[in-house]
């Protein structure tokens, strides 16, 4: 059974920086991982995700500010979130699976969730 544990987030000032981990209890070097987030009476969305070959996405909200990296060996997913904005407030979660269910958005298997929450 897949399991993910989320670490990091909390409360920080706009212009600030999180940094957010998700470790994974399987072998992820095949999969994608991703991080997606919701804010209360919106759609969750796709942040970013990176594929088994590095490749990387970014929503366009976060493209500049936000990185995501991977440590195959730690079965491990990051998120390096700087210069947030209040707009970056929202639960978020890290999620594993074959990049065909995470790209659509449909992943089967996904993290605690763990609050974001950026003050003006």
């Amino acid at each position: 059974q897949v399991q993910l544990v989320q670490s990091g987030g909390g409360s920080v000032q706009t212009g600030g920086s999180l940094r957010l981990s998700c470790a994974a209890s399987v072998y992820t070097s095949t999969y994608c991982m991703g991080w997606f987030r919701q804010a209360p009476g919106e759609e969750r969305e796709r942040v970013s995700s990176i594929r088994p070959t590095s490749i990387t996405y970014y929503t366009d909200s976060v493209k500049g500010r936000f990185t995501i990296s991977r440590d195959n060996a730690e079965n491990t997913l990051y998120l390096q979130m700087n210069s947030l904005k209040p707009e970056d407030t929202a639960m978020y979660y890290c999620a594993v699976d074959v990049c065909t269910y995470l790209e659509a958005a449909r992943p089967r298997y996904w993290g605690q969730g763990t609050q974001v929450t950026v003050s003006a």
